[in-house]
């Protein structure tokens, strides 16, 4: 058994990929560590490129995409880490960033989950900690919450001098002990893309452990670019694992809540983007990509949220 093992789960993201895995190696300390890729059916290549460049990593072919949560499980269950370290293919490791999170959770037994700060390329905080799905969240707005209640909902807006005790935290990088998922179990599959992640840290508390975000470990992270170019199907995948999320952790009233509230906004959203593409005379591609986006959500609605019309109809 290794120390710690590194999944990433590819799809279509060739060279973020091989600059994900040239600065883990780049930043290898004194830690036994291994790397599982596991490729989702890519088509760009990307497998044969990291057998090429990288033969030491362990390779996972997929021959088509079964989501984040499935593929992210093969690899878990491959790996022979006391740790496990979920990485986004869009994701580069800065100097010691890995080292800070394994000796975290060295020295807090108590910790189940370590997530990374996440920065953008220019520098700038992303978020990195997400509050557990609620009717607040969804159908108000996330930055006001924030600013509002800073303590309750914490962001990329404030200085942490040291780890915090979160909800749950990004997957983008996240750490999580061998030992939780013997207790927990692994991801849910359920969940295609999107909120997986923060399912599995409810059940991780649930189970009597903590979540901790530490920022003085620090990721560089292209954001978006393991998520699908297809934007309107993203969305839709997007909807599906909050409405999913809620039915599982929040009851059968808060899901009718949320599907009632999400609808009324949507509808709202489409009128206004709809008027605003007429007063420009549909000149703005901006708000031209906005209307096709919701109306394209509204009329999975309506069709009653037929699984064809998300990611996983792109095999």
């Amino acid at each position: 058994m290794t120390d710690l093992s590194i999944i990433i789960v590819s799809l279509n993201t060739k060279e973020y990929l091989l600059h994900c895995i040239e600065s883990i190696f780049q930043n290898k300390r004194s830690i036994p560590w291994e790397v599982v890729v596991v490729d989702n059916g890519s088509q760009d290549e990307s497998s044969f490129e990291v057998k090429k460049t990288f033969p030491m990593v362990d390779l996972i072919e997929n021959e088509k995409n079964l989501g984040f949560a499935r593929a992210a499980n093969q690899g878990l269950r491959r790996a022979s880490g006391r740790y496990f370290l979920l990485l986004n293919p869009d994701a580069q490791v800065k100097s010691e960033a890995i080292e800070r999170l394994l000796s975290f959770m060295e020295n807090h037994l108590d910790a189940g989950v370590v997530g990374a700060q996440l920065f953008n390329a220019d520098g700038t905080r992303q978020n990195s900690i997400a509050n557990f799905p609620s009717l607040a969240t969804e159908l108000l707005n996330k930055n006001l919450l924030r600013w509002l209640f800073p303590k309750t909902f914490p962001g990329k807006e404030r200085d942490y001098p040291g780890p915090i005790e979160v909800d749950s935290v990004i997957g983008a990088c996240m750490m999580v002990r061998r030992e939780v998922i013997k207790q927990v179990g692994v991801l849910d599959e359920d969940y295609f893309l999107f909120l997986e992640e923060t399912d599995w840290c409810y059940q991780i508390k649930k189970g009597g452990w903590k979540i901790y975000h530490m920022p003085q470990a620090e990721i560089i992270h292209f954001q978006g670019k393991s998520a699908g170019k297809d934007k309107k199907k993203a969305k839709v995948e997007y909807y599906r694992s909050r409405y999913h999320y809620f039915r599982k952790n929040r009851g059968i009233s808060q899901w009718v809540f949320l599907l009632i509230g999400l609808m009324i906004r949507l509808w709202m959203e489409l009128t206004f983007f709809f008027f605003i593409c007429v007063l420009t005379l549909f000149a703005v591609r901006r708000w031209r990509r906005k209307l096709s986006i919701c109306a394209y959500l509204v009329w999975w609605h309506l069709k009653g949220c037929p699984e064809k019309m998300g990611l996983r109809s792109i095999q």
